[in-house]
């Protein structure tokens, strides 16, 4: 994964980490190096059984753009023409970014473990989900930690479309898409409920 820098630990970057919509097309690490995160955090990010059903498409320049362009014609295609113009402006800004991870899980894996031990048959979709949203904080906390502001997008109706546009297979099922870029604004405040409400420690 990503190298920290000496003055910003871990848990430094876990606190910082927050949702950016302001983002512009620049980045301030190479693409190889983007490619790198992404790849190490699919190789070694746990998973149950060691399933590795998890599956990542980095888009980048042309390719980021065109996602944001089918999203926005499949909604033009189904949303009211008031509602749609307030999501046009959203998904605008995802657009300006410097590009998007899409998160997948493989069905085929998960059916196949689920065959395999039939005991743990119902479970096997829920951790598909949990090791889904272990990539995704990783991604989110590497980009974080290299400058970079990101925020977690559910646009999955576009799977489909998006699945023949780059000729991924049709047993990958969309999960969450993730843009990121240079910031150009601040967070939005966060509101946190007491950690005490939601935390026990018996010593």
């Amino acid at each position: 994964m990503t190298t920290l820098t000496a003055n910003k630990d871990f848990l430094t970057v876990l606190r910082e980490r927050r949702s950016i919509y302001g983002i512009s097309n620049a980045s301030p690490i190479p693409d190889a190096k983007l490619e790198q995160i992404v790849a190490d955090i699919v190789r070694h990010m746990p998973s149950a059984y060691n399933s590795q059903s998890t599956r990542l498409v980095l888009l980048l320049s042309k390719h980021h753009k065109k996602f944001w362009e089918i999203v926005e014609e499949v909604m033009q295609a189904v949303m009211p023409a008031e509602s749609f113009r307030s999501a046009q402006e959203r998904l605008q800004g995802f657009r300006n970014g410097y590009g998007t991870v899409l998160f997948f899980e493989d069905q085929a894996v998960v059916e196949g473990f689920q065959q395999k031990f039939p005991r743990n048959q119902e479970l096997f979709p829920v951790w598909s989900e949990q090791t889904n949203g272990m990539h995704q904080y990783a991604v989110w906390v590497a980009l974080e930690a290299e400058g970079l502001g990101a925020s977690l997008q559910h646009y999955n109706m576009v799977e489909e479309r998006i699945k023949a546009e780059w000729g991924l297979p049709e047993t990958w099922r969309m999960i969450a898409q993730m843009p990121f870029g240079s910031p150009t604004q601040d967070p939005r405040t966060k509101e946190v409920q007491p950690v005490e409400e939601r935390m026990r420690v018996f010593r």
